[in-house]
C-alpha cells in the first residue's frame, strides 16, 4: 500500500481527556507507524503550546475556544482561509475530519473547493445531548446539521453497526463500521493497588463501585449514585468512586458527598483506578462507543451498562457483563444489586470480560480505519443508500 498524505483534522487531541481524543491520537500514531505522513491540525490548547514536527508528522495548532461549560476543551474556530492556503501549498492525498465543529467544517469546505477527498468520523451525539441541557427543541436542527456534513463526505465512519443502522434511518449515506480499540497493556488486573484502595477507605473485602467520564448530565450518573444509597442499606462499607470532571461535580457532590471524587486521572494512574474497582457502572444512554465500557472490561472488571453503544456490542449477558433495557432505570438498579451480591459472580464476569477485550487491540483496529482512508483517497468510497424510514426519526431509539 502506497503512503498517504493525510491532512487529520479534530477540535479534540490529548492532553484533553475522553474519547474521541483517546481515540484520535491511537489513529493518528497508527498511521505514522504504518509509513503515512500525518498532517495534524486541532486548535491550539494553551498559550504556550508549541507545533510538533517529526518525521511523519507536521502539526498545525489554529485559534480556539473554550466550550461554554467545559473550560479544560476548547474548539476550533472557523479556518477555511487558512486551510485553503495551507492545502493549495501542499495538497493532502484525503482530509479526515474526526469533529463537526467550526474547524471541521471550515476543513470540509476547503477540501470541497480544492476537489480533495474527505471522510470522517461520527463520534459524539450532539443531538442527544441536547436533551440534558434544557435545548431538546434543537435536536432535529443539529440531527439536520451533522447529516448535512457528513453527506458531503466520502465515506463516515462509525464505531458500532446498530449506530449505522440508525444514522441509516434518519439519512445519513456513505457509512462504514470501523470499532474503537483498547490497549489491553495498558489496562488490566495486573494494576490493582492495595494503597489506592486504601486511600478511598476500602479493605481488601470491601466491595468498590465505580465510574469514569464526565461529570455531566447525559452520562446519567445520578442512577449511579442511586445505586450507590440502596446498595448502602446492605454493605455499610460499600465505597462509590467517580473519575473524571464536569460542569455536574458540584451537583453531584452534594447529591452524594460519601462518594469519592477522584478527578481527571491518565496513564498508570488512570489504569490502577480502573483495576482498584470491584463492580464498574456505566449508566449513560448517549454515547456513540463508550470507550469506558472497554477500558474497564480490559481491566477484568464486571460492566453493569444499558444495551447501547460499546456496551451493547460486546456484552453478553451473565457472560462477561449485564446489560439494562434502555430507559429502564429499575433494571439498572437491580443488576448493580445482583452483582453486587456475588462476589464469585464477578469474578466470573470479570475474567470473562478481560478475554473479551484481547480481542480488540488497536492494531486491526487502525487497519481497518487505512482501509478505508486508502478507498476514499482513491474515490473508492461506499455508494450512497438511500434511507427505508423518514428522515426525522430519533437518532437515539434502537434499530428495529
Amino acid at each position: 500500500m502506497d503512503a498517504l498524505r493525510v491532512a487529520f483534522v479534530t477540535e479534540t487531541y490529548p492532553p484533553e481527556v475522553n474519547g474521541v481524543a483517546t481515540t484520535t491520537k491511537q489513529f493518528v500514531e497508527g498511521l505514522q507507524a504504518r509509513g503515512h505522513a500525518v498532517q495534524l491540525l486541532r486548535p491550539r490548547q494553551q498559550a504556550a503550546d508549541a507545533a510538533v514536527q517529526r518525521p511523519g508528522l507536521q502539526e498545525v495548532l489554529l485559534p480556539g475556544l473554550a466550550i461554554p461549560g467545559y473550560a479544560q476543551l476548547r474548539m476550533g474556530l472557523p479556518a477555511t482561509g487558512t486551510l485553503l492556503r495551507l492545502w493549495r501549498r501542499q495538497r493532502p492525498d484525503v482530509v479526515h475530519v474526526a469533529t463537526e465543529g467550526p474547524l471541521g467544517w471550515s476543513a470540509l469546505r476547503a477540501a470541497q473547493r480544492l476537489g480533495l477527498p474527505v471522510s470522517s468520523d461520527f463520534r459524539t451525539n450532539f443531538d442527544a445531548y441536547s436533551r440534558h441541557y434544557g435545548i431538546g427543541w434543537l435536536q432535529r436542527p443539529i440531527t439536520a446539521y451533522l447529516r448535512r456534513f457528513h453527506n458531503r463526505c466520502g465515506c463516515t465512519l462509525v464505531p458500532t453497526e446498530p449506530l449505522r443502522q440508525r444514522l441509516a434511518r434518519s439519512g445519513f449515506e456513505r457509512l462504514h463500521v470501523v470499532p474503537r480499540g483498547v490497549d489491553t497493556g495498558r489496562f488490566g488486573p495486573a494494576h490493582r493497588s492495595p494503597a489506592l484502595r486504601a486511600q478511598w477507605g476500602a479493605a481488601a473485602d470491601d466491595l468498590v463501585l465505580g465510574c469514569v467520564g464526565r461529570l455531566a448530565p447525559e452520562k446519567g450518573l445520578l442512577l449511579a449514585i442511586e445505586a450507590f444509597h440502596r446498595l448502602r442499606g446492605r454493605q455499610a462499607r460499600l465505597r462509590l468512586v467517580l473519575v473524571g470532571d464536569g460542569p455536574q461535580r458540584a451537583a453531584l457532590q452534594a447529591a452524594c458527598p460519601d462518594a469519592v471524587f477522584a478527578g481527571v486521572q491518565q496513564g498508570h494512574a488512570l489504569a490502577a483506578h480502573y483495576a482498584s474497582f470491584d463492580l464498574f457502572l456505566f449508566p449513560s444512554q448517549t454515547e456513540t462507543f463508550g470507550n469506558a465500557t472497554v477500558e474497564a472490561m480490559a481491566s477484568g472488571l464486571p460492566v453493569v451498562a444499558f444495551d447501547h453503544a460499546a456496551a451493547g456490542q460486546l456484552i453478553s449477558p451473565g457472560r462477561n457483563g449485564l446489560l439494562a433495557p434502555l430507559d429502564d432505570g429499575a433494571a439498572f438498579l437491580s443488576l448493580a444489586a445482583q452483582a453486587a451480591g456475588d462476589a464469585a459472580w464477578r469474578a466470573r464476569l470479570g475474567e470473562a470480560a478481560r478475554q473479551t477485550a484481547l480481542a480488540l487491540g488497536w492494531d486491526s483496529v487502525v487497519h481497518g480505519f487505512e482501509a478505508r482512508l486508502v478507498q476514499v483517497a482513491r474515490g473508492e468510497a461506499l455508494p450512497a443508500v438511500r434511507p427505508a424510514l423518514p428522515a426525522d426519526v430519533d437518532l437515539n431509539q434502537p434499530a428495529r
